[in-house]
């Protein structure tokens, strides 16, 4: 099992590479060249910049079992159908039950966009949102480290 991180962007790196060592699982960060990652102990893969570069990289090497860290529901849709388990920055573990809804909601705030809507931003992030995701990224890690 591997950890993969779709580093562009994601703020919960440094806390994802502390839980994978508790738990003795490799750690794998990709990222593309606006990135620079050097955290030792973990392997760093750069790609070059271009639309869903990271993406298709990450994809590429999963396998059954592996659990990724991405705030992309398109990237998440795609490791859900290769049987991983994907979780966002926040802690939610997408699943069969919610991907759908969330893939819709991205859909229509591109419309939104599209048609001149302005979109709220994204609020602060706060310290909780590490915590639960450290929560749930140890809970996922403990049940699979048991079943090996």
């Amino acid at each position: 099992m591997t950890i993969y991180i779709d580093a562009d962007g994601c703020p919960v790196v440094d806390q994802a590479i502390r839980v994978a060592g508790r738990y003795n699982v490799r750690c794998v960060i990709i990222c593309d060249t606006a990135h620079i990652y050097n955290r030792s102990g973990v392997t760093t893969i750069t790609v070059s910049k271009g639309p869903d570069s990271v993406d298709f990289a990450l994809t590429q090497r999963l396998k059954p079992g592996d659990v990724v860290i991405t705030q992309d529901y398109g990237l998440a849709a795609m490791c859900l159908a290769m049987r991983t388990t994907p979780i966002s920055q926040n802690g939610m573990i997408y699943d069969d039950r919610n991907i759908d809804a969330l893939l819709f909601q991205r859909h229509l705030s591109k419309q939104a966009r599209k048609a001149g809507e302005r979109l709220r931003g994204s609020v602060k992030r706060v310290r909780c949102q590490d915590q639960s995701f450290e929560q749930t990224l140890s809970k996922v890690l403990a049940e699979k480290v048991a079943q090996t």
